[in-house]
């Protein structure tokens, strides 16, 4: 059904254009706000932890806010399949090249905060040699559109299901890592009871992030950028890359407290972007902990 819905909608935007989408996908977005009441009260309990000194009528009116932004997520996604009209400007691109240069792999950790999906078409559209792991939830018709349509502009991508992923999985993003490639994976989502987890402080509270991203980059020795793409207005992005973070661990030891401090340093670096763009927080099951 939603996949249909979709479909409906894109197909009558390329008729009417851009406003259909737009006003479309609003009512959409009001009618999730009314009838997901849990999801609703995830997003104002991230907002009062973001902004404890504000009213709970500014909680409610940020989740509004919110719920209604994220469906700039598929307009701008429309716009760019359909006529490459996204225009961005940058902070940390010459940082990523500089590390795609050098051949030895990087390891670009993603967000759900901001448009992941425009920050992959760029990375792509620049010419980097990208890896993305991607959650597979079947009931997410609307990402398996998404995972098709990055794979149709020659992008690998790598779907680990929520009953655990192969162990081969890994292994094929530390061999593209040898081979000098980038490899993507989403910093502060859990897609399985399988994975290893490691517990960070976020906004006052304890939340778990993966392991993975930071375990992957002590076994290889490849550096971690932190990337977001936020909307700064129709069909524009800021696109942020941090300087790397490189984990090491002198010994067998210290690699627990390694990978504890480089997901520390990750969870610091997502709290300065959600303060600076509170409305394009996408998490809307539980995450504070």
């Amino acid at each position: 059904m939603i996949k249909l819905y979709y479909q409906f909608i894109t197909l009558f935007s390329r008729i009417f254009g851009y406003w259909f989408f737009a006003v479309f996908s609003r009512l959409v977005s009001a009618g999730y706000f009314f009838l997901f009441p849990k999801r609703v009260a995830e997003s104002m309990r991230f907002y009062r932890a973001l902004f404890p000194d504000k009213s709970r009528l500014h909680h409610i009116k940020s989740a509004w806010l919110q719920f209604h932004s994220f469906t700039n997520v598929f307009l701008d996604r429309f716009l760019l399949l359909h006529s490459g009209n996204i225009a961005y400007e940058s902070e940390g691109w010459d940082v990523l090249e500089k590390v795609a240069k050098k051949g030895r792999g990087g390891i670009i950790l993603m967000s759900h905060a901001g448009n992941w999906d425009i920050a992959a078409h760029l990375l792509r559209k620049r010419g980097l040699n990208l890896l993305l792991y991607m959650g597979a939830r079947q009931r997410e018709q609307v990402e398996n559109i998404q995972k098709a349509q990055l794979s149709e502009k020659g992008l690998t991508i790598i779907s680990v299901e929520q009953d655990g992923g192969s162990p081969f999985d890994i292994l094929e993003g530390l061999r593209f890592l040898k081979q000098g490639g980038l490899v993507s994976l989403a910093g502060d989502r859990v897609w399985n009871n399988a994975q290893r987890m490691v517990p960070v402080r976020f906004l006052g509270h304890t939340v778990l992030l993966p392991e993975a991203p930071h375990a992957m980059a002590l076994a290889s020795g490849a550096p971690l950028l932190v990337f977001f793409a936020f909307r700064t207005g129709r069909g524009r992005y800021r696109i942020s890359i941090s300087a790397p973070i490189q984990v090491s661990a002198p010994s067998r030891s210290g690699r627990a407290g390694a990978i504890q401090e480089s997901a520390q340093r990750y969870a610091d670096i997502l709290a300065d972007k959600a303060r600076l763009y509170p409305l394009q927080w996408y998490h809307f099951e539980k995450f504070l902990g």
